[in-house]
């Protein structure tokens, strides 16, 4: 099982940031996490060239700037970061909010909890699926060994 080595958290609400970042080391999950407070700064950190490409984005709903629907459109028709899985984090449970999201290929749509034990197990959930899943290398390619390469070793 191979957990994600990076995670990048877009939540405007220093409240809602700092609660998830306690999770994370309180839990111990061995996962780096990278706090953006809009979308506008998360696509800076995406794009920048010395930045470590995140293993899966938790993108909240509504924040100044870039919302997560604007910034799930801009990621999602980048061929470099459409790649990355964002699961949204958010208060709402508005319907249209998760059609859309869906529509746009969000890879989930989670109510962030409102205590912190829920908000724990509900991290501690999305790190767990996400180690148990195949995770993309993010542009990077994989060459494939020839039998001619094969029959060398």
């Amino acid at each position: 099982m191979q957990k994600p080595n990076t995670i990048l958290l877009v939540e405007d609400d220093q409240v809602n940031a700092f609660a998830v970042e306690k999770v994370f080391l309180d839990l111990g999950l061995g996962t780096s996490l990278v706090h953006s407070h809009n979308g506008e700064e998360a696509l800076e950190y995406l794009r920048g060239e010395s930045n470590r490409k995140p293993d899966i984005i938790l993108l909240d709903l509504h924040m100044p700037k870039i919302n997560g629907i604007e910034f799930l459109k801009i990621v999602k028709s980048d061929p470099v970061l459409r790649r990355i899985p964002i699961v949204m984090l958010t208060t709402s449970q508005d319907q249209w909010d998760i059609e859309e999201c869906f529509a746009l290929n969000a890879a989930g749509y989670i109510i962030k909890p409102l205590d912190d034990k829920h908000l724990a197990e509900t991290i501690k959930t999305i790190v767990l699926y996400w180690s148990c899943s195949k995770l993309p290398l993010h542009g990077r390619r994989v060459a494939k060994a020839t039998i001619a390469d094969i029959r060398r070793i």
